[in-house]
């Protein structure tokens, strides 16, 4: 299989649904450092009469001759080795001259360093696409890794650009069954391991190999300061905050357990009011989810709300990265494996586990139970580990069974649900297979029957 190139078909034929219509396009692409914007993009580009250019951190000069360079070799016009373009509505303009007779393809890639280098972008950019790039075979992708800068400079109603995109995407991670593909050599048992500890971002993925062993692989690529993935949280970070210093402790003390909100500005040490102003950006960023129980009679006022790490490689990081620097940067990341991950191990496929289980009731569920799944959400019993509601009111619950399970503990957890709920739920037992292609097994509960 193509690691380089996983489970991306779904975002290639919208882009390709953009590029066959006769309109011009403008068309925003963003989503998280790592998440596979730009391998999209240039497959997306391969074969068709497209621009690529990817931005650098330079003087807008530069950055505009080296997209003088990018068009020169897509387009061939030797006019392009002398000519100078003054700014980027004349270099735009040039490109929409050129999409008059044939769709041309022009990717901005990360746009913020573009703005970066000059700040009255979005402007020129609204005063072109008004005048010109409207009416031209232009498809324009703006690209861009700052998911806060790219909400807020190019989508939202204050940006200039506001109302000129004919379609955006934010990109997220792969799901959990996509992040099997990438280790053919491993069990599937290993392989969710492996989406435990490094969740759904595909250069993260990509960077196990799995002829070495899980172990050799945590041990190479986190667990010593030459690793690729030893800083990649810090990396992150700095490239959505000014300030990363208060949302690391946030998301240390939510991944190392405090859920609620009180118990997590007290363990940052802030009051709850600042601690709740620091979550909301992180829940905007994607790296933290506020979930509030299906059982709950009211979601909208709820205070039984928990938080939670939502990225498993942030999760790892700050549970067994972060607490142990000191050792993995003295070369002692054996120890840190030995002492505080291998123990941890049952737990993170675990956790696992209940990912893919959500993801199940979320996309092919509707099918065993003959009725749409509306919402999901994870539940903390021991044998009960996430719920649904359907269409038409009625519960399910997604019941994995320990190694060992009490007499009468998942009776008393159903007997639990059904009182909360005012009716039975419909239950469905899951397991985890053998096969990489259905790695769990589903079974419907007949009505009436336990298990």
């Amino acid at each position: 299989m193509d690691r380089s190139f996983i489970g991306r078909g779904r975002e290639l034929d919208v882009l390709q649904e953009f590029h066959d219509s006769d309109d011009a396009e403008l068309f925003v692409l963003y989503g998280r450092r790592r998440v596979g914007k730009t391998e999209l993009l240039q497959r997306f580009c391969h074969g068709r009469r497209a621009v690529y250019f990817l931005a650098a951190q330079v003087r807008d000069r530069d950055n505009l001759r080296a997209f003088r360079e990018c068009l020169r070799e897509v387009l061939g016009d030797p006019l392009l080795e002398t000519v100078e373009f003054t700014d980027w509505s004349a270099a735009l303009g040039y490109a929409a001259e050129r999409a008059e007779k044939e769709r041309l393809v022009v990717v901005l890639d990360e746009f913020p360093y573009l703005c970066e280098a000059n700040k009255g972008l979005p402007s020129l950019l609204q005063k072109f696409w008004d005048e010109r790039g409207k009416r031209s075979g232009l498809m324009l992708v703006l690209c861009g890794s700052q998911v806060s800068f790219m909400e807020r400079e190019v989508l939202a109603e204050r940006s200039p650009l506001f109302g000129r995109r004919t379609g955006q995407r934010r990109l997220e991670p792969l799901t959990p069954f996509e992040s099997l593909g990438f280790f053919s050599n491993w069990d599937v048992r290993e392989r969710v391991t492996a989406y435990g500890i490094l969740g759904g971002m595909p250069a993260y993925l990509r960077r196990f190999d799995d002829r070495r062993s899980l172990q050799e692989n945590v041990a190479r690529e986190i667990l010593r300061p030459e690793g690729y993935l030893f800083d990649e949280v810090q990396f992150l970070l700095r490239a959505e905050l000014v300030s990363p210093v208060t949302y690391n402790s946030i998301l240390a003390a939510v991944a190392q357990g405090a859920q609620r909100l009180g118990d997590i500005a007290l363990a940052v040490g802030v009051d709850s009011t600042k601690a709740n102003k620091y979550l909301h950006v992180l829940r905007e960023l994607g790296l933290v989810e506020r979930e509030i129980p299906l059982t709950d009679p009211d979601p909208l006022r709820s205070r039984r709300g928990s938080y939670r790490v939502a990225d498993r490689f942030l999760a790892f990081h700050f549970r067994h990265v972060q607490p142990n620097i000191s050792l993995i940067q003295a070369d002692r990341g054996d120890r840190v494996w030995k002492s505080f991950i291998a123990p941890d191990l049952g737990r993170i496929f675990d956790e696992a586990r209940v990912d893919f289980i959500l993801d199940h009731l979320r996309r092919e569920a509707s099918v065993v139970i003959d009725d749409e799944i509306l919402e999901v959400g994870r539940h903390p019993g021991r044998c009960v580990r996430a719920l649904g509601r359907t269409a038409s009111g009625r519960l399910v619950a997604a019941v994995v069974l320990p190694d060992a399970v009490e007499d009468g503990e998942l009776e008393a957890e159903l007997s639990e649900l059904e009182r909360v709920t005012k009716g039975p739920a419909t239950k469905l037992v899951y397991g985890i297979t053998g096969r990489v292609d259905r790695p769990l097994e589903v079974e419907l509960v007949p009505e009436g029957e336990l298990i």
